[in-house]
């Protein structure tokens, strides 16, 4: 393997690891959601708005347009599990091609 391609394929190794990173974001902002729709978890504890805000800030961005596009399901909102698939779609499409 040459130095072009090995550079490559760890460009595409690190562009798979923050699509990981982001995946496990969106399962995380999800859940703290539930928890603070459900009372379990407060969010004028600071670190609580401080994790929250992160999350928000970070997944927001690409969960936006989904959500113009994928209905309310019953209250439930299913664009976090969409992007999911999606990135799981380009983590697949990264795979192949390091291989």
């Amino acid at each position: 393997m040459n130095a072009g391609n090995a550079v490559l394929a760890a460009l595409l190794e690190l562009i798979y690891a923050i699509l990981d990173f982001y995946i496990w974001a969106l399962i995380i902002g999800a859940v703290m959601s539930w928890l603070v729709a459900f009372n379990i978890i407060n969010t004028h504890n600071r670190l609580v708005q401080v994790v929250g805000d992160f999350l928000y800030r970070i997944t927001e961005p690409l969960l936006r347009p989904i959500r113009r596009i994928v209905p309310m399901m019953g209250g439930l909102d299913l664009s976090p599990l969409v992007l999911i698939f999606i990135i799981m779609f380009l983590q697949s499409f990264i795979r192949h091609l390091v291989l």
